[in-house]
């Protein structure tokens, strides 16, 4: 069995689901009490995962930096960069990571959703506000993975086309663009019931699960059938 680190917590998810346990983690890993942790995404203990001597050290270039990655390659770590910025990246991205780990390549290809079933309308679609943080606000465009995730699932982002893929926004521009419902996340801000009524000053409010919007893998087909069925559960009002 390969000795594995990863810097990426739904790539940690990930290999647990297909039975492989990482020698480390970062803190941000739900299983940072299990499994030794190795500094953050963004300020990882290089030190100490070349003491651990690993076979493999698992990055994402949405996560981890650049300097991180070629830094470990110069002290002569192996280092697999995952590269998913939209939902249709993850079947791929995981057949890759499968292959990387020694794994049935299967197991990764089990990961991807078919979007080509899931013929869609301008009409069809909910628009909504993405909330990723608050004071200031915080969103989403389409040009993520989160975004792309939606657009499937059957929401229109109202800052899809927006030049920055996580823009600053004023609470004028988001009444302005007309939202028909809230979708606040678990993370990267924990949004929560106390944040509600800021929320509802720009639509109905759901709660969701930061994991299934903003972590890619294993969880990725039972997060777009939670997203669409919320969306089902909300048709589009004229």
């Amino acid at each position: 069995m390969l000795r594995v680190v990863s810097l990426v917590p739904s790539a940690t998810e990930t290999m647990l689901a297909w039975a492989v346990e990482p020698i480390g983690v970062t803190r941000f890993c739900e299983q940072g009490a299990r499994f030794p942790t190795l500094g953050g995404t963004k300020d990882p203990n290089l030190d100490s995962i070349v003491a651990f001597a690993p076979d493999l050290v698992v990055m994402c270039d949405q996560e981890n930096r650049r300097e991180d990655a070629e830094a470990l390659v110069a002290l002569g770590v192996v280092v697999h960069a995952v590269h998913i910025t939209h939902v249709d990246h993850v079947g791929l991205e995981m057949i890759r990571l499968a292959e990387a780990l020694g794994l049935d390549p299967s197991l990764g290809a089990a990961c991807g959703v078919d979007l080509r079933q899931q013929p869609l309308t301008p009409q069809d679609l909910l628009r909504v506000f993405v909330p990723i943080w608050r004071k200031p606000w915080m969103t989403i465009n389409d040009d993520t993975y989160g975004g792309s995730l939606l657009h499937a699932a059957g929401f229109s982002n109202i800052f899809r086309a927006h030049t920055d893929r996580y823009p600053s926004v004023e609470a004028s521009e988001i009444l302005a663009s007309g939202p028909q419902t809230v979708l606040a996340p678990s993370e990267p801000y924990p949004f929560t019931e106390r944040q509600r009524g800021e929320l509802e000053a720009f639509a109905p409010v759901y709660f969701v699960d930061g994991k299934d919007l903003f972590w890619w893998g294993v969880r990725t087909p039972a997060a777009f059938l939670r997203l669409q069925e919320l969306r089902f559960q909300n048709e589009p009002q004229s």
